[in-house]
């Protein structure tokens, strides 16, 4: 299959990758491009950024949780054969810096390699001179497959630039595309990308895209998009097995059915971690999916037959999570009563007695499960694992799941239904609490490592609507 594609890199995180990125991806739309942002590794914030902020669809790709050909087709999923298609990647870290930071599998530059995408490289160059001649020069020489097509500078002058870029070509022989200059306003901080989220205000988030409008527009002053349109069509063709590709537009057209089971995912400030191919997931093993919100909703959708309460931070919004009396007691009626509940990190938090926040003060929560969650001040957990489920429930017993974890809230019981295992040092620690129809711990999980998880889930929620609408028919008789 034919797709124009170039994937965003950097030699260090910090270099400028995500500014350059948005402001790709926004370029393109404007021109009436059909734009697809796929982001490496575990990361919710910015294709949530892309989707809520530029408008496009936008996705994670990670070849520690696929092989290489599931992440082919997880990739080709959202193309729709016939139709010109233009599909962006952002690196993570930089560029080589894989599984525990020394391991190709789940590096930017493994997904590009699996995918055959050509690099732009984007090197952060304030402060530099000839020297940044060996940097890239290394980086040109570690690259075996000779992936990287071009060069952006980012943080330097159009006068500094315009001297280094014929020297930079000439000693290196690969296109040197453009540059940005170290504008404050130019930076998309880690304050939009981190604790703030794309839905927290209006006002903010028509701040943000009318600076982002600014940033392409300047971006296509200094750098060269036809060059970069150029290096994306000349990528190769990708393989995949045809019979194996799911199209984004199967699953948006599946038909509504008042007998497919709901299951109701929590989505609003507080809760909005959640990737897209876990919800697909879902519904092609034959759930409906509906929204409701922890924070502004009374009540769980009608005629709901399981819960997923993804990450987030609930933290920044106890109070008002506490407030909501009514929605609390919906969700712990709903657990009480034997529906299918899955809680990740900030969900497995709002299902406690309390959060106690980093100021001391205590918000009840739903009371699923006892004791409190409390900010420790530090990164708790941080990085990929793999779980080991110890029972037969929401998969076989012995069978693993792959994910990852980062909070710094902890509970004072994590749970020990399951084992994560760190894929690099083989440690292992227990999580996760589980019951007959619950799931609940920090760990994030990623469905397509193993959909079974998501096919119980989904039967799991089936079989709850049958006993509830068996018990509906014989309490009418």
């Amino acid at each position: 299959m034919k797709i124009n594609r170039v994937m965003i890199a950097a030699p260090k995180s910090g270099s400028g990758k995500t500014t350059i990125t948005c402001a790709l991806l926004q370029a393109l739309k404007n021109r009436g491009q059909r734009v697809f942002s796929y982001k490496c590794g575990p990361d919710y914030i910015d294709p949530m950024f892309h989707e809520k902020v530029i408008g496009i669809p936008a996705k994670n790709l990670d070849t520690f949780f696929t092989d290489e050909e599931q992440t082919r087709q997880l990739f080709l999923d959202n193309i729709v054969p016939g139709q010109d298609s233009f599909a962006v990647f952002e690196g993570v870290m930089g560029l080589f810096d894989g599984l525990g930071g020394i391991r190709e599998e789940g590096s930017s530059y493994h997904l590009a390699k699996v995918t055959r995408t050509p690099i732009i490289l984007v090197v952060d160059a304030k402060g530099m001179g000839r020297s940044v001649i060996p940097l890239i020069a290394g980086f040109l020489s570690y690259d075996r497959d000779q992936l990287i097509q071009g060069v952006i500078l980012n943080r330097t002058s159009k006068g500094y630039y315009e001297i280094l870029k014929p020297v930079l070509e000439k000693e290196l022989g690969i296109p040197i595309m453009g540059f940005l200059t170290d504008k404050q306003e130019f930076a998309i901080g880690s304050r939009h990308l981190g604790l703030f989220l794309p839905d927290e205000r209006t006002n903010e988030r028509n701040d943000i895209q009318e600076r982002l409008q600014q940033i392409s527009r300047t971006f296509q002053q200094t750098v060269s998009m036809e060059d970069i349109v150029k290096i994306a069509e000349n990528a190769e063709e990708i393989e995949c097995s045809a019979n194996d590709v799911e199209n984004a537009a199967d699953f948006d057209n599946i038909p509504e059915s008042v007998n497919k089971p709901v299951i109701a995912v929590a989505w609003d400030e507080a809760f909005c971690f959640y990737y897209t191919d876990n919800l697909r997931l879902l519904q092609k093993y034959g759930a409906r999916i509906a929204y409701f919100s922890p924070l502004h909703d009374e009540k769980l959708p009608d005629q709901c037959h399981g819960l997923l309460i993804g990450g987030g931070y609930p933290e920044l919004y106890a109070q008002k999570l506490s407030q909501n009396s009514a929605m609390r007691s919906a969700v712990r009626r709903a657990a009480e009563n034997g529906m299918p509940v899955v809680a990740e990190c900030g969900g497995f938090m709002y299902l406690h007695s309390a959060i106690v926040d980093k100021k001391g003060l205590r918000h009840d929560m739903v009371g699923v499960l006892p004791g409190t969650c409390y900010d420790t001040g530090k990164l708790v957990r941080f990085g990929y694992i793999e779980i080991r489920e110890k029972q037969i429930c929401f998969l076989p017993e012995g069978e693993q799941i792959k994910g990852h974890e980062f909070h710094y809230y902890d509970s004072a019981d994590n749970g020990r239904d399951a084992v994560a295992i760190k894929p690099v040092t083989g440690k292992e620690y227990s999580c996760i609490m589980e019951r007959e129809n619950c799931w609940m711990g920090f760990p994030h999980l990623y469905y397509p490592s193993n959909p079974a998880f998501a096919q119980r889930f989904a039967a799991k929620a089936k079989q709850y609507k049958e006993k509830t609408s068996h018990e509906k028919f014989i309490s009418f008789f």
